[in-house]
């Protein structure tokens, strides 16, 4: 299956999210700059961790650019992990990169690299960057709980955290969750430089309990029923659908906060939550749809499919793609006719510590 014939902007509500919390990112970039020691020939090494693909990268990319320029920094390095960016790359460069013919102190030297690896590693040498960025990846674990994964606990016909969850799996769920985030704030604690800087941006949750999870756990449950749907139909085996949990955790504010004072690594500059719509082509801040079936089709193949697409074919199978989000799409309709969702987005910006 081509995903980009399904998907006609996957990356539009990391975009939305991104365009959000601009001004927490260019605080941080001005105050790590301010901390560089005056007159320094400094390279700054700049990260982007995560679910950015294509454009988006570059998006960030130029934001911090723009920001350095102002700031009147010679040289930056950023760094990014996926292939697609440098497809992206060759139409952006001009503005990236100063002319040959051109004075270089006027502008920024700009050198793109790329590493492979996953985030819950290390992934850079110690003290070696300057500022980490991460949009829309943080909620993804390393792995699905391991008493999930082998069997020893079921979570009925559930793929997340859903009404008939137990308290038992609730627990595996926030368990991996806390193991990853304190394994993140570690190995990035290394890699950034003295004062260096994240922000953050995942998806989350706005109040503590668990099974009142939000907008975010809700579009789980409808993904769920459409699988359960076709479970019904004949069209996927029980078994299947009893063993599928998401990788996947969506933490309170509280949560968070709580991971990383306890963690002691870092300093919370900032953090606070903002929601987005579901429908990432609906900009309104109204509280109704006005469209259902179209919002619909929008959550459901234009932003969850390019999302979930690669877990559905490796654990149940291409041939189902199709059915399985026109039933979800339909399903998502009927829930907006009820009430717009949204996701709560959390936006942490930290300072490293200095011990």
């Amino acid at each position: 299956m081509n995903l980009t014939n399904c998907c006609i902007n996957p990356w539009l509500v990391q975009k939305k999210a991104l365009i959000k919390t601009r001004p927490v990112l260019e605080k941080a970039t001005v105050e790590l700059y301010n901390s560089l020691s005056p007159g320094d020939e400094t390279t700054m090494v700049f990260a982007d961790l995560g679910c950015s693909s294509g454009p988006n990268t570059l998006l960030v990319v130029s934001e911090v650019m723009s920001t350095l320029r102002a700031c009147t920094l010679q040289e930056i390095a950023p760094c990014n992990d996926f292939n697609l960016v440098f497809r992206s790359l060759e139409q952006q460069l001009p503005s990236f990169v100063p002319e040959e013919n051109k004075d270089e102190s006027v502008g920024l030297s700009c050198y793109v690299a790329g590493l492979p690896g996953s985030f819950y590693t290390r992934l850079f040498p110690n003290h070696s960057v300057h500022l980490f960025h991460s949009s829309c990846s943080l909620m993804w674990r390393s792995k699905v709980p391991g008493d999930l994964s082998n069997g020893s606990h079921q979570n009925e016909e559930n793929i997340y955290i859903g009404k008939t969850t137990t308290p038992t799996v609730v627990a595996l769920f926030k368990e991996q969750f806390q193991k990853d985030f304190k394994l993140f704030l570690t190995l990035r604690y290394k890699e950034l430089v003295s004062g260096g800087r994240m922000v953050l941006t995942f998806l989350g949750r706005k109040g503590e309990e668990m099974l009142m999870h939000g907008e975010v756990s809700s579009m789980w449950e409808l993904l769920a029923k459409a699988l359960q749907s076709l479970v019904q139909m004949g069209r996927v085996e029980k078994a299947k659908l009893m063993s599928f949990n998401l990788p996947y955790y969506a933490p309170s504010v509280n949560e968070v906060n709580e991971l990383i004072m306890e963690d002691h690594h870092f300093s919370i500059d900032d953090i606070n939550v903002f929601e987005s719509n579901w429908d990432p082509y609906d900009d309104s801040d109204s509280d109704v749809v006005l469209d259902c079936a179209s919002s619909g089709k929008n959550v459901a193949n234009k932003s969850i499919r390019a999302v979930m697409e690669p877990l559905i074919v490796e654990h149940f199978g291409e041939a189902i793609l199709d059915e399985l989000f026109m039933v979800f799409a339909s399903m998502v309709s009927k829930h907006l006719e009820i009430m717009k969702a949204k996701y709560p987005v959390i936006v942490v910006s930290l300072k490293k510590t200095m011990h």
